[in-house]
């Protein structure tokens, strides 16, 4: 036997990849990032309005990062505009997916839930102007009440939602889908300060480069992560809001094409590897930092929610979401050709547009856009708001779920005769 020299020592072992992929798996699951998400604001919460909130205060405002970029930034700004890009990078995945090879592909199929979505947009913007229009300033905030959270309304469907029709998820999916990328929109074009065109033109350096590669299929983190790092960079430098650049880099990325063989594309692939991070890091680390407001007892928890302007975002979200997403579904299957899924009933539909009135992580993103860091009580809006639409969404899908079950286990008891009968006469 001859020596095959020294091993080189590994950094993981065979053990420690397994639990890592196990861990990522688990981190998959709607249900878990629904979790992380309200555990990190909950924990916010709890910590900014005890005796140690200054600790969570100077955590908040550690800054870090290299000066001579222009990036040292404070954790709360990195995580809204460093953690998040994950988040819409992982969106802008998933929604080209959807676009090239997913239900958006077919007009007829995706124009209920477009509409949908449409609608999710116009009229809780409508009713937070309307809410507010004698308050100085408080216009800035109208898209707050817009936006629809994925990770949350999803894990409240999978908690309760056993026996929904599968068409159901569908619909949410896509309406939430064609929310983030309305999102993106109003962030870039209305959240957008002073635009540098400089560094904005220059991003598109590093950006063509990835797209090559990733269109070769190169796959190696090494060569991919350094051009993404620097499109968000310069994105950022341009004034643009930086998670654009996530949205950016994922369009980028092909869908059917560019993988191995030329079979498949990469898009899937990163969306399979970005998730966890994503949904177990990203996403609760920016709650964590955006969900920490001071209540100020009894006294100030209802000033707060007394506000104008926290009262035009829960109206938005609790009342302007269902009203528009209705309104807009009935709108187009009574004016079109296009129909709802079949299986959903407009009870369903219903359970489903108060579900969307979560606005949660991009709604607390837009409210610091527009008011700043200090807005407590659009925080408090949209953290109240989030959860009543959560719960008004749950009793009524559960009762949903009931009827299913029942209908479910009487077609199971009719069969029973049948194949009894069948048994006999074989």
């Amino acid at each position: 036997m001859t020596d095959a020299g020294p091993r080189v020592p590994r950094l993981f072992s065979r053990g420690s990849w397994a639990e890592a992929r196990r861990v990522a798996g688990i981190l998959r699951k709607e249900t878990v990032g629904g979790a992380l998400l309200l555990g990190a604001a909950a924990l916010a919460l709890v910590w900014a309005n005890s005796p140690w909130s200054g600790m969570y205060e100077s955590l908040r405002g550690l800054t870090v990062g290299p000066a001579s970029l222009h990036l040292s930034l404070d954790l709360a700004t990195w995580a809204a505009d460093g953690l998040l890009a994950v988040f819409f990078f992982v969106a802008g995945l998933e929604l080209k997916r959807e676009f090239v090879a997913g239900d958006l592909r077919r007009i007829s199929r995706a124009a209920v839930p477009v509409a949908a979505a449409l609608g999710g947009v116009v009229v809780p913007a409508a009713l937070y102007l309307l809410a507010t229009r004698h308050v100085a300033g408080a216009a800035a905030g109208w898209a707050i009440p817009t936006a629809t959270d994925i990770a949350f309304a999803l894990a409240v469907l999978a908690v309760i939602g056993r026996f929904l029709p599968p068409a159901l998820r569908t619909f949410l999916l896509t309406l939430a889908v064609v929310d983030d990328l309305l999102a993106i929109v109003i962030i870039a074009v209305f959240y957008t300060g002073h635009l540098a065109p400089v560094p904005l033109l220059a991003a598109l350096v590093p950006l063509a480069v990835f797209t090559v590669l990733v269109r070769r299929g190169v796959r190696a983190w090494w060569a991919l992560l350094p051009l993404a790092f620097a499109v968000w960079a310069l994105v950022h430098a341009s004034g643009v809001h930086a998670t654009v650049a996530g949205v950016l880099l994922a369009f980028a990325v092909p869908v059917v094409g560019g993988g191995p063989g030329g079979d498949t594309g990469l898009a899937e692939h990163f969306e399979h590897r970005f998730r966890p991070l994503s949904a177990g890091v990203a996403v609760p680390l920016f709650a964590f930092f955006a969900a920490g407001v001071h209540l100020g007892g009894l006294d100030g928890l209802g000033a707060a929610l007394t506000d104008p302007v926290a009262v035009g975002v829960m109206i938005g979200l609790v009342a302007g979401k269902p009203l528009g997403i209705m309104a807009a579904t009935w709108l187009v299957a009574r004016f079109t050709r296009a129909r709802l899924a079949e299986g959903l009933t407009w009870l369903d539909v219903l359970g489903l547009s108060i579900l969307a009135g979560i606005g949660f992580t991009v709604s607390l993103l837009i409210g610091e856009l527009a008011f700043g860091t200090g807005g407590d009580h659009v925080k408090l809006a949209v953290l109240a708001g989030s959860c009543a639409a959560a719960l008004l969404a749950g009793v009524i899908l559960r009762l949903r779920d009931r009827a299913y079950r029942r209908m479910s286990e009487a077609e199971a008891d009719d069969r029973v005769p049948d194949d009894a009968y069948a048994v006999t006469r074989g």
